[in-house]
């Protein structure tokens, strides 16, 4: 969406690379071999961007970045740190379906649903959350953990205050830990307000923060998910000593880390590719909101993310799986519109459909 942008910064920026005439000099240093830590002025870039994508209202370590190729890594890495095969972490329904590759295929982690329903807005609630918890005791799953996405994909909408301090009070009262999914954190746009759940444990008193780790790329708040720079950021420090071990089996190549440290410390730059983004981001969305109202199709109301929430329950013969994949056949084969159907993100009730407009 705004790839415009970044060309423009490459072309004005040839230094930021080192295969360039202005950049070569720096071949040697960058080229060889670098600690797993990752080059310092990359996490300190990176915390930096961090804390402007929260508004600045937190503070970033960059000694706790951990760097890892995208956020599929990212998740993976943190699983094989809080869980052992047959544990299970509760996702709240619907969820990005990618999670089931990034957090169970290698890691042998059970993912549990927290099924949430269309008559609150699919709303994390307390009773959801404890019916999933004792689903997974009387399954002998052992619960490890709980992710959530904030902002959500694929619902596009934000986690309020309260809501959050919920999650964390539930997390720590049960001794498991919160990973906290953020890479939709300034792709927001209206009246949408992103809040991570870095700023909410400053105000919970005694809150375990061992317990507490968030997630984070570039791939969508900066569009570049090719260059697969993932992050975690974990405030347990044995976390982030075993995630930084770890993370030698999908390193962030030191080209990509000296590419984005000297574009992110362009603040200036950074500045208004986000506002541009929002801007652009707001009004896609705006047309294709528009253009599903004047056809009378429902939408999830929200604000963040790069998707619509699509309600197209009306159209299926019956109220199954079954006819809602078939519906959606006949949306990708005749109408040529490529959208992911919710029984793929686990959600409970056919009918529902994303549909990516960035």
């Amino acid at each position: 969406l705004c790839g415009d942008l970044m060309r423009k910064w490459v072309l004005e920026h040839p230094e930021a690379s080192i295969c360039t005439a202005e950049g070569v000099n720096q071949f040697s240093d960058i080229a060889i071999f670098q600690d797993y830590h990752g080059l310092p002025e990359f996490r300190q870039a990176v915390a930096k961007f961090m804390e402007k994508t929260r508004n600045n209202k937190v503070k970033f370590d960059p000694d706790r970045i951990v760097m890892s190729g995208g956020a599929t890594g990212a998740h993976e890495t943190v699983a094989f740190c809080l869980a052992n095969p047959g544990d299970g972490f509760l996702v709240p329904t619907p969820y990005y379906p990618g999670f089931d590759r990034d957090l169970r295929w290698r890691t042998g982690v059970n993912l549990v649903p927290v099924t949430c329903h269309s008559s609150n807005g699919f709303k994390i609630t307390a009773e959801a959350l404890d019916a999933a918890y004792e689903n997974a005791r009387v399954s002998n799953i052992p619960v490890k953990g709980l992710l959530i996405t904030n902002p959500s994909n694929p619902l596009g909408t934000t986690l309020d205050r309260d809501c959050l301090k919920s999650l964390v009070k539930f997390t720590n009262d049960k001794g498991i830990h919160l990973i906290a999914d953020e890479i939709y954190a300034a792709t927001t746009f209206g009246e949408s307000e992103f809040i991570s759940v870095a700023e909410v444990i400053d105000e919970i008193p005694d809150c375990n923060t061992d317990l507490i780790h968030i997630v984070y790329s570039l791939s969508k708040d900066m569009g570049l998910p090719g260059l697969r720079v993932g992050i975690v950021y974990s405030y347990n420090d044995r976390v982030v000593q075993i995630a930084r071990k770890m993370s030698s089996f999908g390193l962030v190549s030191s080209q990509t880390q000296h590419l984005i440290a000297k574009m992110l410390s362009d603040e200036d730059f950074v500045d208004e590719f986000i506002r541009k983004s929002k801007l652009r981001l707001a009004e896609r969305h705006a047309e294709l909101t528009t253009g599903l109202d004047g056809l009378g199709i429902g939408w999830l109301k929200a604000g963040a993310g790069l998707f619509i929430w699509m309600d197209l329950r009306n159209l299926l013969k019956t109220a199954t799986f079954d006819s809602e994949m078939e519906l959606w056949r006949v949306i990708v084969h005749k109408v040529k519109l490529n959208v992911s159907p919710g029984g793929l993100c686990h959600c409970h009730e056919p009918g529902w459909f994303r549909v990516c407009f960035a």
